[in-house]
């Protein structure tokens, strides 16, 4: 048995599952000169939802941090989470914005890239897998783990077999929420050890508490690589700590070849760091739940969640959305709760809470997945849920034949006037509104964001100066008001005053959640008057419009 291999993922997985994406790169720059030198297998530092985070909160470049980094730590490869035909964000991308994207990402420095299907469909894995052999990347191909009736070791061992068809590198069990107990992580392991010639990496979260337990049967197993975070970064809803992992292995044949001296000493440095960032800990984040074997939420949805019910003032009820989740993935046929699954059975469950009405609110999203956009489900999904949702609407599991058609060349023409550097056209087709918001702000050189203890989620502003949230209560002269229903942006506005809207079209797009609300007419009539504009931050009841 040769020495097991750790992956750090302090700068990517870890701060995403403890402080909702919010580690800045000149934090980690003071740093990963010493972490270069401590043996690691590979840095995970990017992907997953630190493009988004950095465009969004951050004023940062998600595309400048992979050069940063790799300037002061180039010995360790450096590894992103891609959520295949998804990329970085929560839709299917065209084919060619895929290849383009993973060559931009190899060139900056992306060594390996962990691909992963939210559905386990690997269909959705093909076009980003080509591209990697393409640039002559690692393509590491992950299992979604997750626990239900349908989800046994020989379905696993099923699409394992079907990542290897397209000539993978290596396969990781990506156990996002911290479900696998020790046995189940044994099995596994010992069942892709034996059916396939490739490393296996196992990479697990503390949530539930079993994660240094299941890596040390997975190492006796025969597991190549575990996934490991430093010090204050470690533990709760993030990674099993480095220096945990080292002490348990200390005694044995699998006995890691770290500097752990060097760890402590880094170790010091983010403990005084967290310092700066503790007021986006939460005490869902930091402890132990075995409840979440019931509802199953993966380390960085937790975080995220906990920030966005503070920003609805809804905190208090996390507890009874939480209980609401495994009712929704069952509905929903079960989905491994990881992104953008997990944002997509988190925002339902979170509607159907705080409307007081389960299905009332249905995210643009949530409809798309169950019309099939993002593959097909292990199991099926609720006949009396679909009808609710999409209506007599289609449903098609087929990849949609438009992925094919080019679309870079559009993207690009469309922001020739605003990009500095090529890379600007992906952030572009990736996340339109937000990375032109971001383009103003760089423009006029916007200094970065106070790391504050709440934050509120904003559509890309129209002007640079910051929009306030609408607090007035207008005059409707007699209207039928059309209210905010939940705390969030306008996106867009797709009424016309004065002109006619019937009852229960869409007259706003509200983003709330990283999820698309579409908020509808109360009646019908004439929009009379409307009383916000894009960008503009809503609160629950407050006035947007008035129908004649």
């Amino acid at each position: 048995m040769s020495k097991v291999k750790i992956t750090d993922t302090t700068l990517r997985d870890a701060h995403q599952s403890l402080i909702a994406t919010r580690l800045e790169v000149d934090d980690m720059l003071e740093i990963v000169g010493e972490m270069d030198n401590v043996g690691f297998h590979s840095f995970e530092m990017w992907g997953g939802a630190t493009f988004d985070s950095a465009i969004r909160y951050l004023n940062e470049d998600p595309w400048d941090r992979i050069t940063k980094l790799k300037e002061v730590a180039p010995k360790t490869p450096f590894q992103m989470l891609l959520r295949g035909q998804n990329l970085v964000g929560y839709k299917h991308y065209p084919d060619d914005i895929v290849h383009k994207f993973v060559e931009a990402s190899f060139t900056r420095g992306i060594d390996i890239f962990r691909i992963f299907d939210a559905l386990n469909d690997v269909r959705n894995m093909e076009v980003p897998i080509e591209a990697i052999k393409k640039v002559g990347g690692h393509a590491q191909a992950a299992l979604s783990y997750t626990i239900s009736p349908v989800h046994t070791i020989d379905y696993y061992i099923k699409v394992a077999e079907e990542m290897v068809a397209l000539e993978i590198d290596s396969i990781c069990i990506k156990d996002m929420a911290g479900l696998i107990n020790p046995m189940d992580a044994f099995n596994l392991v010992k069942s892709l050890k034996e059916n396939f010639d490739l490393p296996v990496c196992l990479h697990s979260h503390c949530t539930s508490g079993m994660a240094p337990t299941s890596y040390f049967k997975a190492i006796e197993a025969g597991v190549d690589i575990i996934d490991t975070a430093i010090g204050p970064f470690s533990f709760g809803t993030s990674q099993p700590g480095v220096e945990t992992m080292y002490a348990m292995l200390e005694n044995t044949e699998y006995k890691s070849d770290l500097d752990i001296e060097r760890v402590y000493k880094i170790a010091n440095y983010f403990k005084k760091l967290m310092e700066k960032y503790k007021g986006l800990l939460s005490e869902a984040s930091l402890t132990v739940n075995t409840q979440i074997l019931h509802f199953q939420i993966p380390g960085g949805m937790m975080s995220n969640l906990v920030s966005q019910l503070r920003d609805q003032k809804a905190e208090n009820r996390l507890d009874e959305i939480l209980l609401e989740v495994p009712k929704v993935r069952k509905e929903l046929g079960y989905p491994p709760l990881v992104t953008p699954l997990s944002q997509i059975v988190g925002a339902q469950a979170t509607l159907n809470v705080l409307s007081g009405q389960r299905y009332k609110l249905i995210p643009n999203e949530v409809k798309h997945y169950v019309k099939g956009l993002y593959g097909r489900p292990a199991a099926p999904i609720d006949k009396d849920i679909e009808k609710l949702i999409i209506g007599d609407e289609k449903v098609s599991y087929e990849k949609s034949p438009e992925l094919k058609n080019p679309s870079y060349q559009k993207f690009r023409d469309e922001v020739k006037d605003k990009i500095e550097k090529e890379e600007d056209v992906l952030s572009y087709a990736l996340f339109p509104e937000i990375a032109l918001a971001f383009f103003e702000k760089r423009k006029n050189h916007v200094t970065k964001p106070k790391v504050e203890h709440k934050e509120i989620e904003k559509a890309a502003p129209k002007e640079i100066t910051k929009t306030q949230p609408v607090k007035q209560q207008p005059q409707t002269n007699g209207g039928v008001s059309l209210k905010a229903p939940l705390p969030g942006a306008i996106l867009k506005i797709v009424g016309e005053i004065g002109k006619p809207v019937k009852k229960d079209s869409v007259v706003f797009i509200i983003s709330a959640m990283k999820m698309e609300n579409e908020i509808v007419s109360p009646a019908s009539g004439v929009l009379q008057k409307v009383f916000v504009k894009e960008g503009d931050v809503v609160q629950t009841g407050d006035v947007l419009a008035t129908i004649a």
